[in-house]
């Protein structure tokens, strides 16, 4: 576990460096993923290691909501959630220019199986009472679920 908190922090920072010089954009996803009304956090083990709403890159082709259950599955261990698309956001964060693209994943039991290897942590908050130490995404993206009905998006962009 060690070998690979390490391996993703050294990949973290050579990335770091290309977004400095290429200015590429990255797609990517954010889910808010509830239990009940609790939101899941999680901090990564490289970059800011701010708490932030779990989530990661598409991949080459990648439909975004394919992009969202893979994440969860690798990262989390979350299956057989129901997921609701929230739309997508567009910033600078650092020196990327970012597409997220953001999801809601509403579990049937809160049981996850955190990969340690990414993740150095993961808790529950309510919404009220969010960490001060947040992602950059993390409010607006809260505000989009907030103003998003609640509708399975199960069979899309599959």
């Amino acid at each position: 576990m060690l070998v690979r908190r390490l391996l993703y922090r050294l990949g973290y920072r050579i990335l770091h460096a290309v977004w400095l010089v290429t200015r590429f954009p990255r797609r990517g996803v954010k889910c808010v993923v509830l239990d009940g009304e609790r939101v899941l956090l999680v901090r990564h083990t490289y970059g800011r290691r701010c708490w932030d709403l779990p989530g990661g890159t598409l991949r080459r082709d990648e439909p975004p909501l394919s992009a969202a259950r893979r994440e969860m599955g690798e990262e989390l261990g979350l299956e057989g959630a129901d997921w609701v698309a929230l739309g997508e956001l567009r910033g600078l964060d650092g020196h990327r220019r970012d597409t997220v693209h953001c999801f809601r994943a509403r579990l049937r039991t809160p049981a996850l199986s955190v990969d340690r290897g990414e993740i150095a942590e993961a808790d529950w908050f309510e919404r009220a009472r969010l960490p001060v130490d947040i992602g950059p995404y993390v409010r607006a993206i809260l505000a989009l679920d907030r103003a998003t009905p609640t509708r399975s998006c199960r069979g899309a962009w599959t």
